[in-house]
């Protein structure tokens, strides 16, 4: 090693002697800087890492608590800050089922209240948040009853179809028991009714008529997706003198996504599963005068046997066009009669011409395999015929022949470019 002398005759400086700080100092300064740190974090010193305070004192509430009495259901409820300084900041208001109470709370935060019904015989838990003027946190947990209705007149809500396994455009249907005119009544029914898939797709019900909804995805379901529809109207005041009733939950399934799509100029139908072409069958459909609807429709139903007959679409008995015929394999899709069947007078003209009174008409054995592959709810299109569009609701289930736009517009939620409460599928969990 070289002595200090060596070191500078090579330009090095020398190192230099370590200062010797006395350790008491150092400690001592360390704890003044740790001090420091614990200060500024002290939770004792932040408004908002304290333990909320007991708002009890800072609000008031306009329904009853304890001594059992019980709310009116008719009535909103209302929760106001009291005294200055302080203000609410939040409210959750949920019932035993669940259910949530939908709200508004002011600017300023000196009043919150439920722009939704309170469901009556119900019991609610009410939890307010809120601030003082330094802005600690306060906290206030709030249970109360709501009475009965005086009514004993309750909305019933039938789901439909029956459960079971369908093709992917079958819609959701729900009749109630009485028929509603008033939007504001429909609007209540219609947040009260909801419907989950698993895959999630986005879907809005559509106003049939005052007593029937139906329900359908943006596009078809998903194939293999399993749907639920439930009621959360039970208890809920829809209109005067009108309370929810009970509903029996549906569970659906899906499978493959079949579709047929008819050509009526080319007298052919192509039959897919999952989008790959399985089955291209020769066919004949309605003659002039008696043209096959295009759009879309659902398969309603399927029958081994009917006897079919010109009189049942209004054709004058014993007249040139007039008809008596057993029929086979005969897949339904309108309420009025037209259906996919085996026609095995007509196989001449199959592939070649139209030559039926409306129906789709093939041979025995295609009309035997199409009924064997298909079930309620799968897609039959009809395109290039000269007949009407298939309507969407009086005949059968022509939902799909509305543009999305269309639909959520028969939706009573709807203002302005949208729904108010938009009906927006979620998973179902497991």
């Amino acid at each position: 090693m070289l002595d200090p002398s060596g070191l500078r005759a090579l330009g090095l400086s020398t190192p230099s002697r370590p200062r010797r700080v006395p350790t008491i100092t150092s400690c001592t300064l360390l704890l003044v800087t740790l001090g420091a740190g614990v200060t500024a974090c002290d939770s004792e010193g932040h408004p908002l890492s304290a333990r909320p305070y007991d708002a009890a004192e800072q609000i008031s509430f306009n329904a009853p608590v304890g001594n059992g009495k019980k709310a009116d259901p008719d009535k909103p409820l209302e929760i106001t800050a009291e005294g200055s300084g302080g203000r609410i900041t939040d409210v959750t208001a949920t019932d035993a089922a669940g259910r949530y109470v939908a709200g508004e709370l002011s600017a300023d935060g000196s009043r919150w209240h439920s722009t939704s019904p309170l469901a009556a015989g119900a019991r609610y838990t009410v939890r307010v948040s809120t601030e003082n003027g330094d802005g600690a946190p306060g906290r206030k947990v709030l249970a109360f009853n709501t009475g009965r209705p005086t009514t004993k007149k309750r909305l019933g809500v039938k789901f439909g179809p029956d459960a079971g396994t369908y093709g992917v455009g079958q819609p959701v249907t729900a009749e109630l028991s009485a028929p509603l005119k008033d939007k504001a009544a429909r609007k209540v029914v219609e947040r009260a009714l909801k419907v989950v898939s698993q895959p999630a797709v986005e879907g809005a019900w559509h106003w049939v008529d005052a007593k029937t909804l139906h329900y359908r995805p943006r596009e078809y379901w998903p194939a293999h997706a399993t749907i639920r529809a439930y009621s959360n109207l039970s208890g809920i005041k829809v209109a005067e003198r009108l309370w929810g009733g009970k509903a029996k939950p549906l569970k659906l399934t899906t499978g493959d996504r079949v579709e047929a799509v008819t050509d009526a100029a080319a007298h052919s139908m192509a039959v897919r599963r999952n989008g790959k072409v399985i089955k291209r069958i020769p066919i004949t459909t309605g003659k002039p005068g008696f043209e096959t609807r295009n759009g879309v429709k659902v398969v309603l139903g399927k029958e081994y046997f009917v006897r079919m007959r010109g009189t049942s679409i209004g054709i004058a008995e014993g007249s040139a066009e007039d008809y008596d015929l057993p029929v086979y394999y005969a897949t339904r899709v309108t309420w009025s009669g037209e259906y996919v069947h085996a026609a095995p007078w007509s196989t001449g003209s199959q592939g070649a011409a139209n030559v039926s009174h409306g129906c789709t008409g093939m041979s025995t054995a295609n009309a035997a395999w199409f009924f064997k592959t298909v079930r309620p709810g799968d897609i039959v299109k009809v395109v290039n015929s000269e007949g009407d569009m298939m309507t969407p609701f009086d005949n059968g289930f022509g939902d799909w022949n509305l543009d999305w736009q269309k639909w959520q517009k028969g939706s009573a939620l709807m203002e302005g470019p949208r729904p108010e409460d938009r009906a927006r599928l979620t998973p179902v969990s497991a």
